[in-house]
């Protein structure tokens, strides 16, 4: 293989790619979304600044994506939390759970997404919308609600994951330090929102010293939602560096 052929690949192992390296169209990605109140002094030891935290909120999302560019159908679930980065609302990707190796590759390599390999898994059963999460053989999180209970505005579900999302990018170098550090930005483009439902909702959460979803508890369900859609992944870009602690340009 030739000197200038070897930057053309867009990961290891150059003969093997793990994924594409452009946008990703996301076909019927389904979303169990459920929105609890919880401890704030927990929220704020785990948002990095300069984020802030505008309220004790954390949504916690199960994901089956239904047909996905380049990757195939998988599940995803994790938290989210509500922030605001100068005058500009968000969500802060706090930790996110994957049945796909190269979707957990992709995110952690091209963006910033804090994504590990576990397994979770959206169903219906017995009139009611499941979604749970698995870390190896224990259960850490069960989200329910009932099976399209009441209509929901398609306005407002397009708002409820259109918002810009941010995360720590995080690449060492080869001596200990870091290379790279810093928070980026994200957003969800060109959406069609297919269905969209809401309804009460209850969750667990179980303590697990590798998926630590526990450490926010959930004190109230505030709301849930399930959504269909269909949807693009922008790039991430960065927004501030820790390095030199500036805002980048």
């Amino acid at each position: 293989m030739r000197l200038d052929q070897v930057p053309r690949h867009a990961s290891t192992p150059l003969t093997v790619p793990v994924y594409p390296p452009r946008p990703t169209r996301f076909t019927d990605r389904e979303y169990l979304n459920v929105v609890y109140r919880t401890d704030p002094d927990a929220l704020r030891a785990v948002v990095p600044e300069p984020l802030e935290v505008t309220e004790p909120l954390v949504r916690f999302e199960v994901m089956r994506m239904g047909e996905v560019d380049g990757y195939g159908p998988y599940v995803e679930a994790g938290q989210v939390i509500p922030v605001r980065y100068g005058a500009e609302e968000g969500e802060y990707l706090h930790a996110t759970y994957l049945d796909s190796f190269a979707a957990t590759a992709a995110g952690r390599e091209l963006s910033a997404y804090p994504k590990v390999m576990a397994s979770p898994r959206l169903h219906t059963e017995a009139g009611a919308l499941v979604g749970t999460l698995d870390f190896g053989s224990e259960r850490v999180a069960t989200a329910t609600m009932p099976y399209k209970w009441q209509p929901l505005d398609s306005r407002t579900a397009r708002g409820q994951i259109t918002v810009p999302t941010y995360a720590v990018k995080i690449v060492p170098d080869y001596t200990g330090g870091l290379r790279v550090c810093d928070l980026v930005r994200t957003r969800i483009e060109d959406v069609t929102v297919k269905e969209a439902w809401t309804g009460p909702a209850r969750l667990q959460l179980f303590a697990h010293v590798m998926a630590p979803l526990a450490d926010l508890p959930v004190l109230e369900v505030v709301s849930a939602s399930h959504i269909v859609t269909d949807l693009t992944l922008a790039p991430a870009l960065p927004v501030y560096d820790y390095l030199t602690r500036t805002p980048s340009r």
